[in-house]
């Protein structure tokens, strides 16, 4: 398989993840009722599935100290993803809380590759690429509209 179809379906498994990380975790937060336990508890299993993987794959962890402070800002970033989803979709509801996070990510993912932001790879921001992303948006706008009475 051409290593970019190998790119797009682990892509496309992370997306297939995302909704159910919320449920899951939601559920979590429910049946726990602490929206930020459950949210530690998620952490912690990633922590040590990172880990895991780091280990099989060779850990060195001591470029990083030679990192700029502001990549670490990734972390505050996916902690508040996990925080906020697992607190809004039991109230919300997934689909809703993902319409909505798939819709930030359509503009800040567009932003940051037209600017090459944190040394992403540039694409320009045509008007054919800017009709795309407003379709996608677009697309995910209708399937919260088309259930509803």
């Amino acid at each position: 398989m051409p290593a970019h179809l190998t790119s797009a379906a682990i892509m496309l498994a992370a997306g297939i993840g995302i909704p159910v990380l919320a449920a899951l975790n939601a559920r979590l937060g429910a049946h726990m009722g602490a929206p930020a336990s459950a949210a530690v508890i998620l952490f912690a299993v990633a922590f040590a599935s990172a880990l895991a993987v780091a280990l099989l794959t060779g850990l060195d962890l001591r470029a990083a100290a030679g990192a700029p402070p502001h990549l670490f800002l990734a972390g505050c970033l996916v902690a508040f993803y996990v925080l906020s989803i697992t607190w809004i979709a039991p109230r919300f509801g997934v689909g809703n809380a993902v319409f909505f996070v798939l819709v930030g990510q359509v503009i800040s993912a567009g932003i940051i590759d037209h600017f090459g932001l944190f040394g992403a790879k540039v694409v320009a921001m045509t008007p054919i690429r800017a009709a795309g992303l407003a379709a996608m948006a677009g697309g995910l706008f209708l399937t919260q509209i088309a259930g509803r009475p």
